[in-house]
This record gives structure tokens, sequence and C-alpha cells, in this order.
């Protein structure tokens, strides 16, 4: 498999100041540096070390002797990373997360308590305890998960070892009688989810579970859960030689001391690939990334436990190997139905993280036989759409981290997310110092890394003072050919250019970028000429001034207008076609000749039907319409300067053009739903009348636009089919790309109202073409450790 993007050398800019210019062979080692270490980051998941887990293992007695550990190693970290305020877990811990150190603390003196050492220590860890006792009935505290039944277990295993935790009595008894009431509701509904979820925190019931039932969730590396301590604790009570074997085999890569989560690696380096392509820095690192996706898909064929065990790994390794044009089939989300979901783990703990991976797996249908994703689109968006009052339970629950991102998804879906805007959503919302949780706190520099950040704010900086500059090279070449002159166009170069620059945004892609941008403003201009700015004799006029091509203007054009506009599109068709040279190997003129052509008859076409109050049929509609929508111009004049090479004569290319008029269908009846009143009032054309007036009086406007989204919806199927496929496809991989990219900003445009023609988008052109990001800002809001709780088991 080949990844579809391009590589690039980029200097390194000043996060406070407006790009200022730097030398160049030091900002660009800058950058260099830092893509060597995130390079790194991707050889190995890291994962903080769980005082909470590593005290489970502490506790587990040597097998000769009972009273010796049997893991003295553990012992000895214990006694070495107490923090100064005397709990342990991780040190600059979130304010929000003090039930988190308050369990992990617990835990660590209970293993020393074990053993008989250290009281100095265990003393201390009791007076932490002893003052933050009240942060465990404060609702804005996060519960690691599991919470409200490990702790109060603990709790009376401490007063069984003869541990005095001067706490009130009252206080006690709450939290005791909350947890006896869980368990209650548990045991009554008795459903796998809950018995998974019991067996998942059974070190806090060890006096109450069966362990043959436990056992069950043993996996093939011998854990419980991927979890140290619930598989400690099984190990503790039942010597499985397995839970043993996988103890052994995470203090060998760790040392003397275990994460709460282990293996990760899969997920983590997944999840990685996922920031960096929303980021848009994943061209730095296409080696990298290869290697991962042809390592998961072995995994995938081989159908590995890491993947398939946990809805949340396999809705990403899912999208993110489809999307990249590997073939695997939805059939594994058949187990990930609404009620098997209910009745798992993650079920029962309302896990946002997991509905949020299987929603947006469910966005990548490419088979309208994938009854499975269509269904499981419908229950986790319901799922999203309920007020989060209803999954605070356990998953999930408080950060603004989390509202933002199931916003995100519901109100940008895959095939409405066009890429530079999602890339400057996602940096603005990277949180660096990201925490996540389980039954304890847990970081990850594969899961959140301030490199990544700091290179993603500095690469879409560089781009977009580019993006800058071609900006200016734009409107200097609209006035150079005369084009303000024409009172009848809109002016739209800051829009034209957007277009270009959120869909072709890197650097090497300038000469293909500013032909699209360029091309969008002729489309436009044209088609202003053809709708309110020309008599008939003037579009004949231009017709016939393509066919001859080589005329002298000032002799043969009718008007000012002809004049300008076939000068402009004659002189910019003919750069294109020496441009063209560099990257086709031959010169495409006579090919964009014939395409500028094609459209302007289409166009001539529908103005003659206005003058004439013609009605022609939907399909002969449709097949001029998507001509006059002007993609074909913008697209093949970009694809031709993109890099790929494409055959001679585009015409005979039928894969191209099925994917062309897949794109026009999409695009042309998202307008026409949005601009059927305006037009219907002109007397223009449209879709949705069109439907109304073949209806025989029985087609409502609501009925014409439900069928027409429907149509809209098959087609914008078909076209991710085409684009994703692989075999037998000759149509590289970039270069249907930018349809894909196009008919995203399609529904930008035209998803609400034509936004286009109604400047309602100059805020979005801005924050693409002209606002920077500022690092500083983004670091300063990422001290505050905004909360991730993502259940990975």
């Amino acid at each position: 498999m080949s990844l579809p993007h391009f590589s690039t050398h980029l200097p390194c800019f000043s996060s406070t100041s407006a790009l200022k210019k730097k030398n160049n062979s030091t900002t660009a080692l800058c950058f260099e540096d830092t893509k060597e270490r995130i390079k790194n980051i991707f050889k190995k998941v890291e994962l903080s070390i769980s005082s909470y887990d590593t005290a489970w293992v502490a506790m587990i007695p040597s097998s000769t002797s009972p009273h010796a550990p049997f893991f003295p190693q553990c012992l000895n970290w214990l006694l070495d990373n107490q923090l100064v305020d005397g709990s342990w877990g991780l040190p600059d811990r979130h304010p929000l997360l003090m039930n988190d150190s308050l369990l992990s603390t617990l835990a660590c003196i209970l293993a020393l308590k074990q053993w008989n050492i250290a009281e100095d220590k265990i003393n201390k860890g009791l007076e932490f305890i002893e003052s933050n006792f009240t942060s465990i009935i404060d609702d804005q505290q996060q519960h690691p998960i599991g919470f409200d039944i490990l702790f109060p277990s603990l709790i009376e295993y401490a007063h069984s070892l003869g541990i005095n935790i001067a706490i009130r009595s009252t206080t006690l008894e709450a939290i005791i009688q909350k947890r006896d009431r869980e368990l209650k509701r548990g045991f009554e509904c008795n459903s796998e989810g809950w018995k998974a979820y019991l067996a998942y925190v059974s070190e806090g019931m060890l006096n109450s579970m069966d362990f043959n039932t436990i056992i069950k969730y043993q996996r093939k590396n011998g854990s419980l859960f991927n979890s140290p301590a619930t598989t400690a604790a099984v190990f503790q009570h039942s010597n499985n030689a397995d839970c043993l074997s996988y103890l052994q085999s995470v203090l060998q890569k760790f040392g003397n001391a275990v994460p709460t989560v282990y293996p990760l690696d899969i997920y983590g380096r997944l999840y990685m690939i996922d920031s960096l392509e929303r980021l848009g820095i994943d061209r730095h690192f296409e080696k990298e990334i290869q290697s991962v996706l042809d390592e998961t898909y072995r995994y995938w064929l081989q159908e590995e436990e890491d993947i398939f065990l946990d809805p949340t790994t396999c809705a990403m390794a899912f999208r993110i190997l489809r999307l990249n044009g590997y073939d695997v089939s939805s059939d594994p989300f058949y187990q990930y139905s609404e009620d098997k979901f209910a009745n798992s783990l993650k079920g029962y703990l309302k896990d946002v993280s997991a509905v949020l991976e299987l929603y947006k797996a469910s966005q990548v249908i490419i088979h309208p036989d994938e009854s499975v994703l269509f269904k499981q689109s419908s229950w986790t968006r319901h799922f999203l759409e309920q007020d989060s009052s209803t999954y605070q339970l356990y998953a999930d629950k408080l950060r603004i981290y989390v509202d933002n991102e199931v916003n995100e998804v519901l109100n940008f879906p895959q095939h409405k997310n066009l890429e530079r805007m999602l890339n400057r959503r996602s940096v603005e919302h990277y949180n660096a110092n990201e925490t996540r949780i389980l039954k304890t706190s847990y970081r990850s520099c594969n899961l959140a890394s301030k490199e990544i950040l700091k290179l993603a704010v500095g690469d879409f900086n560089l781009c977009q003072s580019i993006h800058n500059q071609e900006l200016k090279q734009l409107e200097g070449w609209i006035v150079e050919n005369r084009l303000d002159k024409l009172k009848f166009a809109r002016q739209k170069q800051a829009y034209c250019y957007f277009i270009g620059a959120a869909t072709l945004f890197s650097p090497e892609l300038s000469d293909s970028r500013l032909a699209l941008a360029k091309s969008t403003v002729l489309v436009t201009v044209v088609d202003d000429f053809f709708d309110v700015g020309s008599s008939e004799e003037e579009q004949l006029n231009i017709i016939q001034l393509f066919k001859i091509w080589d005329v002298d203007v000032d002799t043969v054009c009718c008007s000012e207008a002809v004049k300008i506009i076939f000068s402009a599109m004659r002189s910019t068709i003919c750069e294109f076609g020496e441009k063209s040279v560099k990257r086709q190997g031959r010169n495409v003129t006579e090919n964009l000749i014939k395409i500028w052509s094609n459209m302007i008859q289409s166009m001539f076409i529908e103005a003659e039907w206005s003058r004439s109050k013609t009605i022609p049929t939907i399909d002969v509609y449709m097949e001029n319409a998507c001509e006059t929508f002007g993609l074909e111009p913008l697209i093949l004049t970009a694809l031709y300067l993109l890099g790929p090479k494409l055959s001679d004569d585009v015409a005979t290319n039928k894969e191209l053009n099925y994917i062309l008029k897949t794109t026009s269908i999409c695009g042309r009846l998202l307008n026409d739903i949005q601009t059927f009143k305006r037009e219907f009032e002109q007397g223009k054309l449209n879709a949705v009348t069109l439907h109304m007036v073949h209806g025989n009086g029985v087609v409502t406007v609501e009925d014409a636009i439900d069928k027409l989204k429907s149509v809209v919806e098959e087609n914008r199927m078909e076209l991710l089919r085409l684009v994703l496929q692989e075999k037998g496809s000759l149509v590289p991989r970039p270069c249907k790309d930018v349809f894909w990219k196009m008919m995203k900003a399609s529904y930008l445009f035209y998803d609400e109202n034509d936004k286009f023609t109604l400047n309602e988008m100059y805020s979005t052109v801005n924050a693409v073409i002209k606002d920077p990001i500022f690092l500083n800002e983004l670091l300063g809001d990422s001290k505050k450790h905004t909360l991730s709780k993502a259940l990975v088991v």
C-alpha cells in the first residue's frame, strides 16, 4: 500500500510573532529536530507508571514464603516514589484528580502495611488521605473507573489490617452505602456488562468473587483486561500461571513497576496517526505511518485480541485502514450492535470515547449492503446527542474536551470536514498534557505530546504565510486581466483561493493550488456572464472564439466584456498548459481548451432554455447541469499540475470521468437545493423545480428536496468507494483525493444555504488564510490538564 501524501521540509517559526523571517538553515534544522523526536515516539508506546497497579503487584506473596513479596522490586519502587505531600500517583496532578490520588495512596499504604515496613511513609500517606477525604463527596471531582467499589473496599481492608483512618464515620458510612447500592443494582440486573465490570474491578471484591467466573475474561497474554492490578489480584488468589507470566513480562518491560494498562501499542500508534492526520502534519511521517498501518492490517487479518476485544481500537483501526485503502470488512461490528454493546463492559460504563469511535467508523460506508454500519451510525449518533448527564456514571464525564469532541463529530461528519478547517480546530483543541483515566490516571506521549503540537502550529503558520502571498498573487492576476472591471461578476477572489488553500494546502502544491483558485475565479465570472452579464450575441461570440482560439481579440470580440473574459481565459489556459509540461511531460493546453469549451457550451444551452422557456427532462437537465457546475475545469486543471501523470486524453479515462460525474452530481444537487427559491424567482431551471414540474402536481418542495438529498447520499457513498478503491484503479490516489475534497467543499458552501454568494464565510476564510495560531496560548491552555477519560482494556 502507498499513502497519498507528499513530503516537504519546513522552517521553524516563533509562536509569538507573525511568522518572522529566520535564517533558513537554522529554522529548517529546528523543525527537522522536532520531526525526528516525533519519529522516535512512533518506535515505542510509552506509558506512565501506575502506583495503584504497582501496589497490587507488590502485595503478591512469594511462592516460597508468605512473609515476603513475590516482586520485591515493586515494593522498593513504592518506597522510592512517595510524593512530598504524602500521596502516590502522577506528579503534577490535576486538582480534580484528588480521588485518583486517594485511591492510589490507599493501595500503596496497604502494600507497605502488608509487609510491615516504612511506618513513617504509611503515616504520611494516612495524613494525606485524612486531609483530602472530603473530595470523595465533591461532585466536581473525577472518579476513576470502579472508584465507588474499590475505595470503600480498600478502606475495609485497611481496617482489617489494623490501620486506623481518622475520617468522619458518617462520610465513611455514606461511601460504603453507595457501594452497596451499586452492587445491589448490578446483581439484580446481572447483565454481562455488569459481570465484566465486576471482574475488571475484582481486586475490590476479593472476598465475594468466584475466580472461576473471572478467569473467563483472561486474554491470550495471560492478563485480565490488560490490567496489571486485576491480574495481580486474580493471581494472588488462584496462582494462575498465565497471570504470572503476564506480570513478569510487564515488569521485564517496565523494570520495577507497572502501568495501569498494558499493552496499549496498537491503540497508541493508531491514535497517534489519527492525531497527525487531524492536525495536518501526517505527510511528514509517511514511512512511519505506512509501517504502522501495514502492521495493523496484519493484526486485523490475524484477528488480534487487542483490536477485536476493544470497540474503541477496533473502530479506529477499521476507519483508518479503510480510509488509507486497505480492504477491511465491516463484519466485526456485528459484535458491537446497540444491544450487544450495551451488554459489554464499555456499554455498562457508557464509554463515550468508544461510542465516538464507533460513530466515526460508521461514516466510512462504501457498500450499500453494509447495514451494520447504517444501524451503527443511527444508534451511536442518538447516544451522543443525549445530554451528557446520561453518561456521567463513569466514562468520559466532566471535561470540556469531551464535549468539544462530541460536538465536533456531530457537527462535522467525515464527508463535511474540510481538511484545513479540521486541521485548525484540531490544533486549537489539542491538549499536549492530556491525562487519561482508567482505574487510575495515566499519560502517554503517543496520545499527547508538546512536540506534536509545536510541529502542527509551525506547519500551519508556515502554510498560511505562503497562502497569504499566493492570495496577493491571485488578486494581482485579477487586476492584470481586468476581471475586476466586470461589474456583473461576483468578486470572490478570497473564497476562490480559499477552496484551493483548504484542499491543497501543502507548500509544494503551489502551482496546483493557484490553478484551482484561478479556475474558480474564471468559472464564477463565466457563470455570471451567462446568467446576467451578456446578450445572446456575446454568448455565441465567446463560444466561437474558443473554437478558433488564435484570434486578434481587438478585432473579433463583439464587446469589451467578451474581450476581457476570453483574453483572461486564453492566457491563463496557456499558462496552465506550459506549467503542465514539467509534471505531465507534455503540454495539455488542447485538453484544457476542450474542457473549458464544453462548460461554456453547456452554459449556453442553459441560457437558451431560459430564453425559450424550455422544460427539459430531469435526465437531460442533470447531464447539462453537471457541466455548468464547473467542477471539470476546476479539478482537472488542478490535477494536471498536482504531480501524478494522467492519460493523454482525459475523455477516454472512464474511471476518471465516472469519478468526475459522481462528484459533480453531489455538488450540483447540493447547490440546487439551496438556490432553488432564488432561481425560481429569476426564472432559471433547477433540479428541485423540475422534480415538481415533472411530478404531475403531487410532488411537493419537501418531496423533491428529500429525493435529491437521497441521490446526493448515494453518490457521496459511491464517490468514497471510488476514491478508496485500489484494486483495478488506474487513477492515482492523490488525484482521487482531490475529488473527495472538492465534494467536501460543496457541502461547506451549499449544505445550509448558498454561502458562496451570501458572503457568510469570511471568518472561516480568515481562519485558514489569514489568522495565525499562537503556540504559547495553546501551551498555556494545555497546562490546565483537561481530562480525558477513555477506557481501553
